[in-house]
């Protein structure tokens, strides 16, 4: 199934603000090596990845939503009390009840709904689609983050999946364009039950399981194919994509997906290599490090896309 929103030149959503929120903890290539059987080389070459960041016993991922949201609020010059709604993409929040969301809510001095949404790595644009959606019929302003503490989910014994992933956030807050020309200029979200047994977490072992050539195959396809459909609705060629701020998944998926949809490669933004795969919050933590970084500059137009477990995929074009 498929959804799309695409909005008017007259009134669209816009990303008001980026904020994001690493653990301090670096976990090397190196390291890993020394307790499984891996080598820097091996994981660099399949993976782009050179080390990724763990949270420190205590730090929970309510902790870094909280501090990336308070980022991307102290940018939009907002408080916490300003906000209409808080949505939460994660599938690691602390604990099974209450949400993530109504966690952040009490940290960051909220009093609106908040709720957490489960679309594994697509959680982001998902939120943002949402978001986008009460924006436009007037709930506004709203908070969307991306967090995952997936280091607590995973068989450190297993060597396809320990060395992808990381831990950290990403928030975006999303408002009303004060403009024409700014603003959510399409997205597509998917999803496919079919794909649900290629990356899960077994109920009877509680930690990431994962089919990795097959997920890699339709990550290519299906991410290549929702940034082409999601640029022909915002009517842009991808000549015109200033910046692709993809999924932080694999760097080959990454190259073989601008390959397919014809876009330089030195368009995309990356922080596989510090980061590994966050999950849900790749895509908000790219985001605020492209504008830390000075990539993403007013006027750019952003697409944005990922596939995760599900399989759910989505993809957006954004000007900033």
């Amino acid at each position: 199934m498929t959804g799309d929103t695409c909005q008017t030149q007259e009134r669209r959503a816009r990303i008001v603000s980026c904020g994001a929120s690493l653990p301090t903890r670096v976990l090397s290539n190196r390291d890993l090596a020394r307790t499984v059987d891996t080598t820097d080389e091996w994981i660099v070459e399949r993976t782009g990845i050179r080390e990724r960041r763990v949270a420190a016993p205590g730090e929970l991922a309510s902790d870094l939503a909280a501090s990336a949201a308070s980022k991307a609020l102290e940018s939009a010059g907002m408080a916490g009390r300003d906000l209409a709604l808080i949505v939460v993409g994660t599938i690691s929040a602390d604990q099974r009840l209450p949400s993530a969301a109504i966690q952040v809510q009490q940290k960051i001095g909220a009093t609106c709904p908040a709720f957490d949404l489960a679309a594994a790595c697509s959680g982001f644009l998902y939120g943002l689609d949402v978001a986008t959606r009460f924006v436009l019929t007037g709930t506004r302003p709203v908070l969307v983050v991306g967090v995952e503490v997936l280091s607590r989910l995973l068989d450190w014994t297993d060597r396809e999946t320990c060395v992808l992933f990381g831990d950290g956030a990403g928030a975006a807050i999303v408002d009303l364009a004060e403009d024409g020309r700014t603003g959510v200029l399409a997205t597509l979200l998917a999803a496919d039950g079919r794909h649900a047994g290629l990356l899960q977490i077994p109920a009877d072992e509680g930690v990431v399981r994962m089919r990795g050539q097959e997920i890699f195959r339709l990550a290519v396809s299906e991410m290549a194919a929702a940034c082409s459909e999601v640029l022909r609705r915002a009517g842009l060629a991808p000549g015109e994509v200033g910046l692709v701020v993809a999924h932080q998944a694999n760097r080959r998926i990454l190259e073989a997906v601008a390959r397919r949809i014809g876009i330089p490669w030195e368009r995309f933004h990356l922080t596989i290599d510090r980061y590994g795969n966050t999950s849900s919050a790749s895509i908000p933590i790219g985001l605020a490090d492209a504008l830390e970084t000075g990539r993403l500059v007013p006027g750019t137009a952003v697409l944005m896309a990922a596939l995760g477990a599900g399989a759910t995929w989505a993809a957006s074009v954004c000007r900033f």
